[in-house]
C-alpha cells in the first residue's frame, strides 16, 4: 500500500484530535434525536432540538455528521381518490385568501380530507387544524368519505375548544362540507363565517395540503396497512401522542403546536 511501518505505527499509535472527539459526541446526540423522533426528523428539525439541548453547532456540521451516519428523513408518494364537487352547491366566497397564519386561537380553522390506503381498502381521514399553531383540534375516520366523516371531525373540535363566533371556518368545495347535513351542523354549532378555496386551487388550503404532505411523508406512507384498524391505530397514535405535543414546526419557530400555545398564554379547552 505504499507506506512505511515507521508511518503507520505513527498514525496508529496518534491521539484522537479534540475535533474527532467533539464530532463523535455530537453523532450520537444526533442518532439518540433521529431515533427518539422516529427517524422523521431532517436536519433542520435536529439542528433545532439539539439547540433547545443547549448545543450549540452550525447546521452544516449536523448535514455532515447525518451524511455520515446514513440518517436520513425518508419521502414516498402515494396515489389518492380525487375530492368531488357538487356543481349546483352554494359556495362560499375565499375569506382566508393566503393568510395562513392567525393571531390567537379559534380564530382561523382549517379543514379537509385524506385518503389513505390499505389492503382492505380506502381509509378516509378528516383534519381540523388551528391556524394559529397549526395544532390538530378534531379528526375522524371510516371507510367512506361524507358529510358524517366532516361532522364528526368538527363536532371534536368544537368540544375540545369551544370557539366563539369570530371563528373562520374554511375548507375546499367537496361535497363533505358543502352538503346540507354539514352545513347544518354549522349553524346548529354557531360557526357563521365560512371560507372556501376554488375548485383545482390546491394554493388557497396551503396549511392542509402541508398538514397531509406531513402525514404521508412521517406515517402513512411509511407503512403498508393491511386493516383500516391498523392505519386508524397508527395514524391515531401519530396525531395524540407526536404531532400535537411533540413534533417541532419551523412556522412555530421550532416549537410543537402544543408547546406553542403554552408558551403564548393558551391552552387546549380555551
Amino acid at each position: 500500500m505504499d507506506v512505511s511501518e515507521s508511518g503507520y505505527y505513527a498514525w496508529k499509535n496518534r491521539e484522537v484530535s479534540q475535533h474527532a472527539r467533539e464530532d463523535a459526541r455530537l453523532a450520537a446526540e444526533i442518532q439518540q434525536i433521529f431515533l427518539d423522533h422516529r427517524q422523521l426528523y431532517g436536519s433542520p428539525r435536529i439542528h433545532a432540538a439539539l439547540k433547545t439541548q443547549g448545543i450549540h453547532c452550525s447546521r452544516k456540521r449536523v448535514v455532515r455528521l447525518m451524511q455520515q451516519l446514513g440518517v436520513s428523513a425518508q419521502t414516498k408518494r402515494s396515489r389518492k381518490p380525487t375530492t368531488k364537487s357538487d356543481p349546483h352547491a352554494r359556495f362560499a366566497p375565499n375569506h382566508l385568501g393566503r393568510e395562513l397564519t392567525a393571531k390567537q386561537p379559534n380564530s382561523k380553522w382549517a379543514t379537509d380530507t385524506k385518503a389513505v390506503e390499505t389492503a382492505e381498502g380506502w381509509l378516509h381521514l378528516a383534519v381540523i387544524v388551528d391556524l394559529f399553531s397549526r395544532m390538530v383540534v378534531g379528526w375522524a375516520m371510516a371507510a367512506t368519505e361524507d358529510s358524517e366523516l366532516t361532522e364528526l371531525a368538527l363536532r371534536m373540535a368544537v368540544a375540545r375548544r369551544h370557539p366563539g363566533s369570530d371563528l373562520l371556518h374554511h375548507s375546499d368545495r367537496g361535497t363533505a362540507f358543502t352538503s346540507d347535513r354539514y352545513q347544518a351542523a354549522l349553524r346548529e354549532l354557531g360557526i357563521e363565517l365560512q371560507s372556501m378555496s376554488r375548485t383545482g386551487n390546491c394554493w388557497e388550503n396551503a396549511a392542509m395540503e402541508a398538514f397531509f404532505a406531513t402525514l404521508a411523508k412521517e406515517c402513512t406512507s411509511r407503512v403498508r396497512f393491511q386493516t383500516r384498524q391498523e392505519a386508524r391505530s397508527t395514524i391515531f397514535e401519530y396525531l395524540e401522542c407526536f404531532y400535537n405535543p411533540i413534533r417541532l414546526h419551523s412556522t412555530l419557530q421550532y416549537m410543537s403546536p402544543i408547546a406553542f400555545e403554552q408558551a403564548n398564554g393558551s391552552t387546549l379547552n380555551k
